[in-house]
């Protein structure tokens, strides 16, 4: 027998909020639109990267960009390589507009300049190698799976990291070796 009393259970999440606003206006609604965007930098990007998705070279992807380029070379002083905010900047990117180019864009340019970082100061460590051949394996699944037919505009991109790579120790120049010619094997037009 239970003796602890039951607390009833408050409603929340998506569910109590959809059903609080069925009722409302448009106009209500935009300015709730508003007050999100204006609350935060986070909220402001993803709406502006909702509402350009279907542009897959629109500001929206260079301002992730940016984000991801910024771990590595900052406008100022040396890179601080906090991994973490380069893939949340790929994650945000993919959540908030669903383009699958965009998203392998994204994938890419965090391999290059990872790899990149690599040639102009040296030898890193093994997590970061396997940071960087994660997102390269992310990108790899989406082509193959997602976008077959964007690998053409990739491939010269992936070429270059490829020879970037060449002598990177921790396997990562194999890895990057192999995964770049399994996709010429796979999707390149003969």
């Amino acid at each position: 027998m239970n003796l602890t009393p039951q607390t009833p259970k408050c409603p929340s999440g998506w569910a109590t909020i959809r059903q609080q606003m069925a009722g409302w206006s448009k106009p209500a609604l935009m300015a709730l639109l508003k007050d999100l965007h204006d609350a935060s930098p986070a909220n402001r990007d993803f709406l502006r990267a909702r509402f350009d998705a279907e542009n897959a070279g629109g500001e929206a992807l260079e301002k992730y960009r940016r984000k991801i380029v910024e771990q590595f070379f900052p406008q100022r002083g040396f890179g601080k390589l906090k991994l973490a905010e380069a893939h949340k900047a790929i994650r945000d990117y993919r959540k908030a507009t669903g383009n699958v180019a965009g998203t392998a864009d994204l994938l890419l340019t965090y391999v290059e300049n990872g790899t990149e970082f690599t040639q102009q100061f040296g030898d890193i460590n093994e997590a970061y190698y396997n940071s960087l051949e994660s997102a390269l394996n992310e990108l790899a699944t989406h082509l193959r799976r997602e976008s077959r037919e964007l690998y053409s505009q990739f491939r010269d991109r992936l070429a270059r990291v490829e020879q970037l790579a060449n002598h990177i120790g921790w396997g990562y120049g194999d890895c990057v070796r192999e995964q770049v010619a399994m996709l010429e094997d796979e999707l390149a037009e003969p």
